[in-house]
């Protein structure tokens, strides 16, 4: 079966309680059962991970690469905008990689204009809120059937 690692950085254990206006008012137990719900419908493993520790993140994607996971997509939070051990861990999984954001971070805070791992990303979606997961999910999706 397809398998698809779905990471979600800093800070996104507070979904539901942070900024609902950015954030929208799911928590990540939603996002989970969102995620997951859609794996089922489109016949795809995925294993969410959610954690404010930067290492443990790039060690999963490490993990993830050695395990044989067809494909990541990420919301990496902050991280996005200055990690460079993310970017690099990203670097090493060659398979499709998702970059996700809830919130349209091209109309926020300047600092959020810039992603460090949108250089070895396969692609970028944000601004959907709960929906750019699963829009991510599909597109990663389909990149590995156009693989096959």
């Amino acid at each position: 079966m397809t398998k698809v690692l779905a990471l979600h950085g800093i800070n996104h254990n507070m979904f539901g309680k942070r900024d609902p206006a950015q954030y929208g008012s799911f928590t990540l137990q939603d996002l989970y059962k969102s995620i997951e719900d859609l794996g089922k419908e489109l016949n795809v493993e995925v294993e969410n991970y959610q954690t404010n520790d930067e290492g443990a993140i790039c060690m999963k994607i490490h993990q993830a690469f050695l395990e044989g996971v067809d494909a990541i997509l990420i919301n990496a939070g902050a991280w996005t905008h200055y990690s460079i051990g993310l970017r690099d861990a990203l670097a090493i999984f060659a398979g499709p990689k998702v970059e996700v954001h809830a919130s349209n971070v091209h109309t926020r805070e300047e600092f959020r204009h810039h992603s460090v791992i949108s250089a070895v990303v396969t692609g970028q979606i944000v601004g959907f809120g709960i929906d750019s997961y699963g829009l991510a999910l599909r597109a990663c999706v389909a990149m590995l059937a156009a693989r096959k």
